[in-house]
């Protein structure tokens, strides 16, 4: 059986990650359902190379990958919540929050590298990732850059009915209100061109 899709609508990749579960709750699709999956998406994501899958097949049970994909559900949960109470006070206290977030960031082990690139040189960050819990490490990365540099009142839930997913609004005017034109925006465009079709 294949994964649900996974949607990256959500232009930022902690928002992706929390769109990974998506759909109304009695009907709600699971893209990070084990541990193969999770590391599919983490590729997809961009959060992981797709060299490192075998080496980590090879190297981690599926079992432990299993418990890394659970971990990784339980994550994007509590972000939810957090990611929900940050975009209505954006000044409250989050200390507990970024002390969990902290504890998760201090798994993984990156190191920079320098590349070459049409401006010049410049250094990047690399994740070495070699344990199933900085796969985990490397799904929570995205969110303390979310917190760090996004204004929260940008953050936003798709205004489609049933429609669970998170994005980043970054038009000019900053009133996107669906996760997608071609979807969500849509369907609203049609289901009001109907409306008024009734009304006349």
């Amino acid at each position: 059986m294949s994964d649900p899709e996974a949607l990256f609508l959500g232009g930022h990749p902690a928002l992706d990650f929390l769109n990974t579960k998506y759909g109304p709750a009695e009907q709600a699709k699971e893209v990070i359902g084990d541990g193969a999956s999770f590391l599919r998406w983490l590729v997809r994501a961009g959060l992981l190379d797709s060299h490192a899958i075998a080496p980590m097949k090879r190297r981690l049970s599926e079992r432990s990958l299993d418990l890394a994909a659970a971990e990784a559900r339980k994550l994007r949960d509590w972000t939810a919540q957090w990611i929900t109470r940050w975009c209505d006070r954006p000044k409250g206290d989050y200390g507990a929050e970024l002390r969990r977030l902290n504890g998760l960031l201090e798994r993984a082990h990156s190191y920079r590298e320098a590349i070459g690139t049409t401006e010049g040189v410049r250094i990047v960050v690399r994740e070495h990732l070699l344990t199933a819990d900085e796969l985990v490490a490397a799904a929570g990365l995205p969110l303390a850059v979310l917190v760090a540099e996004e204004d929260p009142q940008l953050i936003k839930r798709c205004a489609g009915p049933d429609c669970t997913l998170w994005f980043l609004d970054k038009t000019k005017a900053h009133r996107r209100l669906f996760c997608s034109a071609t979807g969500c925006g849509n369907r609203a465009k049609v289901a009001a061109f109907r409306e008024r079709q009734r009304e006349h």
